[in-house]
């Protein structure tokens, strides 16, 4: 027989992510800004997913959706939280005792898998900006710079300048305090991502192995260092970790 396809899609805040299986082998892939309209930005990455794998809509047989917007898509066959989703996509590139730390556009995750891939229990921050990608984009907004620009700046920082807030506001005010003081803009972006370390770390004791995921991590990959020198270990990033969601969702629909 041959192997089935199912799509996985993680429709989040900020973008809306698919992976496309076949049998157990990545197909295709897709991001796309998810804007005010999630049923859309779903059907655009179900549309760029069968372009690029050259199939119909009707060759697949299970659509598994994830994210904010998991039920705003009518094509779906089912949906299933981000927790599980995000556990499974992972695992499934670290088979083993694993801790994910998650960095959306609007929420951090912090995921607690044991050996047998079953989750133990996770910690989510909904209601605060602090430690997200949107925290980013305030920072960058505030030093009227690109938000591509962020993490190749902060590369060139030399020094430990640091914020003292989580708070976006309030970080915000310490960004006004450091550019009237002359800070070079590397050290205050830099500082910015210090202060979304600091918030994820209070957020868990991170313990074993920690795995890194999301967009924020797949365009700043400084934070990923960051983390690694305030944990005292190496921290892991399965490839594609912004989709790591949506392979989970993928996966899911396999076994169905």
């Amino acid at each position: 027989m041959a192997d089935r396809f199912s799509l996985g899609l993680d429709v989040g805040a900020s973008a809306a992510k698919a992976v496309l299986l076949e049998g157990e082998v990545v197909r295709a892939r897709s991001i796309q800004r998810s804007g005010a309209d999630f049923a859309a930005a779903a059907t655009a990455c179900r549309d760029d997913i069968v372009t690029k794998a050259g199939l119909a809509t009707g060759d697949i047989e299970h659509v598994v959706t994830t994210g904010y917007g998991r039920r705003s898509v009518p094509f779906a066959t089912s949906a299933v939280t981000e927790i599980t989703c995000h556990a499974r996509g992972c695992y499934a590139g670290f088979p083993r005792a694993i801790t994910i730390v998650d960095i959306g556009g609007q929420d951090n995750k912090v995921i607690v898998v044991e050996a047998s891939g079953d989750r133990r229990n996770f910690k989510m921050n909904r209601k605060c900006a602090a430690g997200t990608g949107a925290f980013l984009e305030e920072i960058a907004n505030s030093l009227d710079t690109p938000l591509s620009s962020l993490n190749g700046l902060a590369a060139q920082a030399t020094g430990d300048v640091k914020l003292g807030s989580f708070c976006t506001v309030f970080a915000k005010t310490e960004l006004l305090k450091l550019i009237a003081e002359g800070t070079p803009l590397p050290e205050i972006v830099k500082a910015a991502f210090r202060s979304v370390v600091m918030r994820i770390v209070e957020m868990d004791p991170l313990e074993g192995d920690i795995v890194m995921t999301g967009g924020v991590v797949a365009y700043n990959p400084v934070i990923v260092d960051l983390v690694s020198e305030a944990l005292g270990r190496k921290v892991l990033v399965p490839d594609h970790p912004q989709c790591t969601g949506a392979l989970g969702a993928a996966l899911i629909g396999q076994d169905r």
